[in-house]
């Protein structure tokens, strides 16, 4: 859908519920993943697959996301928002079973083209939705948004958690998470704002490269999802080997980085709101630079989780203000939206595998150099992320003006 869709009124009432059912349908996108990721050993055992050949079936999801992203914005055109939403979220939340169902590595690699596929178009059309409430609200929304999705993460991924030390069957668990989620979803889905495009109004194409702007402004989410994807896969890793600590220890990094995350980008609306998303995410990049360097010369395993833990507290909002800039960077928002989340997705399917080969060439120290390095990029790239701030006059038409300045410098 274009910015034009975005002339019908809403009542004050009516958007402060879509907003609740927009975080309602991020958490239970977040949930979906959650819960898949908790059951790939059992997945991958089912599958009969080695640990290079799960690795490359692991690239099907983003290659299917970035393939299907261009299309939301079209489906979004065709169909409304909110029926757009609830058909593909509901494909989504459905495909969570197929990779349990995969008995060898091609039906596997099929399966997970599919989960990335739905995942990536449900993901732009949340997101648009998200930034078109923001708009009527005049305040920002879209870092508690991502906040929500890491909740429903972590609630997916706890309920895998018992699943699998139950010993349950990934087929039986994953078929009564999607029924579940699905439920939940379009119940959720039912009270977002019910966008629809112009009827003279050109549908946008079905594949395209994305808008400039939303190169730069990927190019910031990029920095972002590269160090949060290396934190999250290899800091147990890098206390265990690295530091010399315990298993518990090792482990118990990766969930306060998650924790770290979601706790921080609840909180980051209300931080944005006061300072802007420029001054938000240059203060940020100076945070998670400053937990690289911490994590590289870390004398041991307690300072070196402190610095996970600045990493994640640094690039938490990013993302979520890179949507928002995405959705207010030109005429279509969804293509945009679409252009940003292609590269961010890019960046988390990289990003552990770079970490790896890097430390297997050098050392894991070197590697998370390399994401300090890029953790700094934030500092230096936070002026793009200015039209994050732009906000409407609350409950009625968005303000068609340029987007104006964040109050960041």
């Amino acid at each position: 859908m274009t910015m034009d869709s975005c002339n019908t009124v809403f009542g004050k009432e009516q958007v402060k519920r879509a907003r609740i059912a927009v975080a309602a349908v991020f958490t239970v996108h977040g949930a979906v993943t959650g819960s898949f990721a908790t059951r790939v050993p059992w997945i991958q055992d089912h599958a009969s697959v080695s640990a290079g050949q799960l690795g490359l079936a692991l690239a099907f999801p983003a290659i299917g996301a970035s393939l299907s992203m261009p299309l939301a914005g079209r489906i979004s055109h065709r169909l409304g928002a909110r029926t757009a939403l609830r058909g593909l979220l509901l494909l989504w939340t459905l495909a969570l079973v197929l990779p349990a169902l995969a008995p060898n590595l091609v039906t596997l690699c099929a399966a997970l083209f599919v989960y990335g596929a739905t995942a990536g178009m449900s993901d732009v059309a949340m997101n648009a939705l998200g930034v078109e409430v923001e708009n009527r609200l005049d305040k920002s929304i879209m870092s508690g948004l991502h906040g929500m999705w890491s909740v429903g993460a972590l609630i997916g991924s706890a309920a895998g958690t018992v699943a699998a030390h139950l010993g349950t069957d990934a087929r039986l668990h994953h078929t009564i998470a999607a029924l579940a989620l699905t439920a939940l979803g379009l119940i959720a889905c039912q009270g977002v704002l019910d966008l629809r495009s112009e009827a003279d109004e050109e549908p946008p194409p079905r594949f395209t490269l994305p808008p400039k702007s939303a190169l730069i402004i990927g190019a910031v989410g990029f920095c972002a999802v590269f160090a949060e994807g290396a934190s999250l896969d290899w800091s147990a890793v890098y206390l265990k080997e690295i530091m010399g600590s315990s298993a518990g220890l090792a482990a118990a990094s990766t969930t306060a980085f998650a924790l770290t995350m979601a706790v921080a980008r609840i909180a980051g609306d209300k931080v944005v709101d006061r300072f802007g998303a420029v001054r938000t995410v240059r203060v940020g990049g100076v945070l998670a630079t400053a937990g690289g360097l911490l994590v590289v010369v870390a004398p041991n395993a307690a300072l070196a989780l402190g610095g996970f833990g600045l990493l994640g507290l640094g690039v938490a909002v990013v993302v979520p203000l890179a949507f928002a800039a995405a959705g207010r960077s030109g005429p279509n928002p969804s293509q945009a939206i679409a252009g940003v989340a292609t590269i961010t997705y890019t960046s988390g399917l990289i990003a552990p595998s770079m970490i790896g080969s890097l430390a297997e060439a050098t050392s894991l120290i070197v590697s998370f150099g390399l994401v300090t390095v890029l953790a700094f990029g934030l500092v230096l790239g936070a002026g793009v992320l200015r039209g994050a701030d732009r906000v409407s006059t609350g409950g009625g038409a968005p303000d068609p003006s340029p987007a104006k300045a964040g109050t960041g410098t």
